[in-house]
């Protein structure tokens, strides 16, 4: 069947919205935005508190950010089966409804205080965060021009911070209060007694993980019950001529993204959730260093706020990926060769060096994927498994070299991060 006019300009990716309401689905949106937010960052609190009631070193308790983000590497090509099934707002539904099991699953693991079971509940809700973020994230993408998606994106990633503030310093109250005077009390007790203490302190995650199922539950209707439109890619409604289509491993750009994608989560996990860690390490009270995690979402905060004024307006998504990678280098450097609080600091700043990452390079890897913009986002999905191999690495050569000397893996990622925003971006794109 030839082609007509109107079919010939099928390649360029433009969304389709079924029903009105765009800032209204911006709204729901960025509401999921801030729940993943809050469930994600609450592992920095999480590590130091179940270090504590599991008795753990510190390479054991960073198996906590490793069955949370393993599990995106696990789910996300399934989430894009599903999606393809159901649509981008069941998708959604789906997602916050296997979150809610797992945050149900953390009773047991408190009653019976086995380390194991904690995992296993991370990472059931980190299968239904993938399948979650494996529909919200091209949702927004294609929610308008692809030329003003890191602005959305930034939008959502402010959402996503603000809950990642807010979750360290209710959980920390919660999980973490007076916790340098009850290690110390831990060492005057009998074995019985230190178990009978530590049991109490595992029954109190029962509560907050038990509303949080009931949260999301809750969200899992409302998203039912709304208005929320599906959105299509024109490849996906007319039939693109045979001729018009490209191979899925042609998108090179696509691939060195999902790269990128993997070392930038690695690297935003270390400055979000180890923080607290190394604070402890280096031996800032525990009290102190519980708020450590907000101060980089602070960060993060400001960079996005600045992106949202600035792109596209002003600065390219190219740009401001290069931008971010370059602060990324000088503060991993600056947290490397100072010390105390001032390494602390820069560890924070990564925060703000981060923010503009996830926003830019999202669009940069998906723009005119088409009709793969499904797959190519469960690929993009599987590098958040970045978080759980990079601070695991980092943890692990830190038993060798120190904690603060581990840091320089940080280095070459932030390198690569560079040469994404400046060539690979590039590589195997179709010239508007």
């Amino acid at each position: 069947m030839p082609e007509t006019k109107e079919n010939t300009s099928l390649v360029k990716l433009n969304p389709i919205i079924t029903k009105p309401g765009t800032s209204k689905s911006i709204f729901i949106i960025g509401t999921l935005f801030f729940i993943f937010g809050f469930v994600t960052w609450v592992n920095s609190t999480l590590i130091p508190y179940l270090q504590i009631a599991c008795e753990l070193n510190t390479s054991q308790a960073v198996w906590v950010t490793f069955a949370f983000y393993i599990s995106y590497a696990v789910m996300a090509f399934p989430s894009s089966w599903v999606i393809n099934k159901v649509g981008f707002k069941n998708g959604m539904m789906y997602g916050l409804l296997v979150m809610a099991i797992g945050a149900l699953i953390f009773i047991p693991a408190a009653h019976q205080r086995t380390f194991g079971l904690f995992l296993t509940g991370l990472f059931v809700i980190g299968i239904g965060l993938a399948l979650l973020q494996t529909a919200s994230n091209p949702y927004i993408t294609i929610l308008g021009p692809i030329e003003s998606a890191a602005k959305r994106m930034s939008i959502m990633g402010v959402c996503n911070k603000t809950a990642g503030a807010i979750a360290p310093l209710i959980m920390g109250a919660i999980l973490l209060k007076d916790m340098n005077g009850f290690e110390a009390s831990l060492k005057t007790l009998s074995a019985a007694d230190k178990a009978a203490k530590l049991d109490a302190l595992a029954s109190q995650v029962i509560m907050p993980y038990s509303i949080l199922a009931i949260v999301l539950v809750v969200l899992a209707i409302m998203i039912r019950l709304s208005s929320l439109p599906d959105i299509q890619t024109e490849d996906e409604i007319n039939n693109v001529a045979a001729g018009k289509q490209r191979n899925f491993f042609s998108y090179t750009y696509l691939l060195l993204g999902f790269v990128a994608l993997f070392l930038y989560v690695g690297v935003e996990v270390m400055a979000g959730d180890i923080i607290q860690v190394y604070g402890k390490e280096i031996n800032i009270p525990l009290d102190i260093a519980k708020h450590f995690t907000t101060y980089t979402m602070i960060a993060m905060l400001a960079s996005y706020l600045l992106g949202i004024a600035l792109i596209p307006k002003y600065v390219s998504q190219e740009k401001a990926l290069r931008v971010a990678a370059i602060l990324g280098v000088i503060f991993s450097l600056g947290a490397i060769f100072t010390s105390g609080y001032t390494s602390i600091m820069f560890i924070a700043l990564l925060g703000f060096a981060n923010a503009p990452v996830w926003p830019a390079l999202w669009p940069l890897a998906i723009d005119g994927l088409g009709k793969y913009i499904k797959t190519g986002s469960a690929l993009l999905i599987v590098g958040i498994a970045g978080g759980a191999i990079l601070p695991k690495v980092w943890a692990i050569l830190g038993e060798y070299v120190g904690l603060q000397q581990a840091f320089w893996i940080m280095i070459p990622c932030y390198l690569y991060i560079f040469y994404y925003a400046v060539a690979g971006n590039k590589i195997g794109k179709r010239v508007k």
